[in-house]
């Protein structure tokens, strides 16, 4: 995996520009803070996010994968205000879950997702790299 940075740009923060990568794709759909059992123990933004990206690692974990091989992370939020507001709060669970891995990412405010009760959903495409042959 390489990290794509224009030389005269200013670094991002908490996240990359881009990556370039090789190996197998692992896409993994629209994860929402419900459990395993898809069921909600919380209405918290920062609880379900927390849950949405133990989903995301959990699915990655079954490939083979871990939060390191992540190229591309999308989040779907319902309310950019909380997002803005609890910043701090996000990167802490974010780095208590995935660690110091930061893939390229966007972020949009929907107006509603599919599960009523779900204050956000990400979705990530990670790469598995190929096996070095010695």
């Amino acid at each position: 995996m390489k990290f794509l940075q224009p030389p005269d740009w200013l670094p991002p923060k908490g996240y990359a520009n881009g990556i370039a990568a090789r190996g197998t794709m692992i896409f993994v759909g629209g994860q929402i803070g419900w459990n395993g059992q898809q069921q909600f123990e919380t209405d918290d933004f920062i609880a379900q996010t927390a849950q949405a990206l133990r989903n995301i690692l959990a699915i990655l974990q079954a490939g083979g994968a871990g939060a390191e091989h992540m190229v591309r992370m999308t989040w779907y939020i319902i309310d950019r205000d909380e997002y803005v507001a609890r910043l701090k709060e996000l990167g802490a669970v974010y780095r208590e879950v995935m660690g110091r891995n930061f893939p390229a990412m966007s972020c949009v405010e929907v107006s509603r997702l599919v599960e009523a009760r779900a204050k956000v959903e990400i979705e990530v495409t990670a790469v598995l790299p190929d096996a070095i042959k010695a």
